[in-house]
């Protein structure tokens, strides 16, 4: 995991750098509000060197997006997954009782239930956003990456 997620991001972001490319646009993950012991698997320790290398050579214009679970269709060995079945009103949910569920979010590991699915076209919208957009630049939230998506939508 931390190959994939970490050494294989840092040499896609130099050979993007290299080649001049103005912007590098990552998708990471949420963190999960996890215990440090958790964090330091090699997914989350891949993820984050990754986004560090995108921040250290794009300090400007490098845009790293922390979403959830991202739901919407997935095709998987010819079959397609509706995981915005599960996905959609989970978001919707969360976001209607979000005013009780806010004192546990600093409960450790509470977002593995409470941090809202984010849909895979707010992903897209957020990047859009990104790259017409000289101004954003970070790292962003999940509520961010929501925010963003609005921006760009029509």
């Amino acid at each position: 995991m931390r190959k994939i997620n970490g050494e294989a991001n840092v040499v896609a972001v130099n050979a993007a750098k290299e080649y001049g490319i103005p912007k590098f646009i990552l998708i990471s993950v949420h963190d999960y509000n996890l215990p440090s012991f958790l964090l330091s698997s090699g997914y989350f320790t891949g993820k984050r060197k990754a986004e560090s290398e995108v921040l250290s050579k794009y300090p400007g214009s490098g845009i790293v997006l922390r979403p959830g679970f991202i739901y919407g269709k997935r095709r998987v060995d010819g079959f397609e997954l509706p995981l915005d079945l599960v996905g959609e009103p989970a978001e919707k949910i969360l976001k209607a009782v979000e005013n009780f569920t806010k004192p546990l979010s600093s409960l450790p590991a509470s977002d593995l239930l409470l941090a809202p699915p984010v849909s895979v076209d707010d992903v897209a919208l957020a990047a859009i956003n990104g790259l017409k957009d000289d101004d954003f630049f970070g790292i962003f939230t999940i509520d961010q990456i929501k925010e963003a998506a609005e921006n760009v939508r029509v």
